[in-house]
């Protein structure tokens, strides 16, 4: 195996076959996000959501995809453009993947690619010492999603930070403020259906143990941009705090901690999740 990736697996304290699925999951999407820094997809775009919190502000829950948003509206912007440059940056490692921007069915402003490689392949190739291949479909993808937000709601504010491996690199992110934004703007309004993302809420109670601050600004821009709130009315925290202690009074928490425990090592704490636990600790808000 490639020394690189033998040192990124260090970390790493995996047991049966579904962590080391993640394991090689996360391994490749540090991959990815070093193949796009160098392909200068962070001069126009920034890193944020699950995956950004993980990699960079120690977030303990494995995340699936990795989002992005332009820093500002650029009718130029072309997903595929960068694809070149992170084809050669991850076989450089030996890897073997397709990478296909997904083709909209739809108007959208969300562009998206997948990143696809065999399974057993990969799972050889990072542990070849000790591979779980069985129960294994031959034709089994990892699979990695990158969407960029190409209509971007104002007032985010981003930091720059870097990662040594698999090689020094640089990524523009949303601040902790804007992040938590974001997921503040998800808990409050995304469509969850019949699947209710216990995740958000996971990382919603993760951004306040750190003591995060929130964007307000940036947080009624999206609520503007979801037809949730309107522009010319005043939005502040104690705003924030009534749509989401409105919101929690709506949620199946039983169905959130299930969506949620894939995810997680100690599932302990989600004894604790009930509409009064959310609303409480929500006064911390700042």
């Amino acid at each position: 195996m490639n020394n690189v990736l033998n040192e990124m697996l260090r970390k790493y304290q995996t047991g049966g076959v579904s962590d080391k699925k993640n394991a090689i999951k996360e391994i490749m999407q540090e991959i990815v996000l070093c193949g796009l820094s160098r392909a200068g997809f962070f001069q126009k775009t920034a890193f944020y959501g699950g995956t950004a919190l993980r990699i960079f502000y120690g977030l303990d829950r494995f995340s699936e995809d990795l989002d992005f948003s332009l820093m500002k509206t650029d009718d130029s912007f072309e997903l595929s453009d960068y694809f070149p440059t992170l084809r050669k940056e991850i076989a450089a490692y030996g890897l073997n993947v397709e990478i296909s921007e997904k083709q909209k069915t739809k108007e959208s402003a969300i562009r998206s690619a997948f990143l696809k490689g065999n399974t057993k392949e990969h799972m050889l190739l990072f542990y070849a010492s000790d591979p779980i291949t069985s129960g294994i479909a031959g034709d089994e993808k990892i699979k990695i999603k990158f969407e960029v937000d190409t209509n971007p709601p104002n007032g985010a504010t981003f930091e720059h930070k870097y990662r040594l491996l698999p090689a020094p690199y640089e990524v523009t992110l949303y601040d902790m403020s804007s992040l938590f934004a974001g997921k503040a703007h998800a808990v409050i309004f995304r469509s969850w259906k019949n699947r209710i993302k216990g995740r958000d809420l996971y990382d919603y109670i993760f951004y306040l143990s750190r003591g995060a601050a929130l964007n307000t600004e940036h947080l009624k821009a999206r609520l503007v941009q979801s037809d949730a709130w309107k522009q010319e009315d005043k939005f502040t925290i104690d705003d924030a705090k009534k749509l989401l202690c409105s919101r929690f009074d709506t949620i199946n928490f039983e169905q959130a901690k299930e969506d949620v425990r894939p995810f997680i090592k100690d599932t302990g704490s989600l004894s604790l999740w009930s509409a009064d636990f959310f609303k409480q600790i929500t006064d911390n808000l700042k």
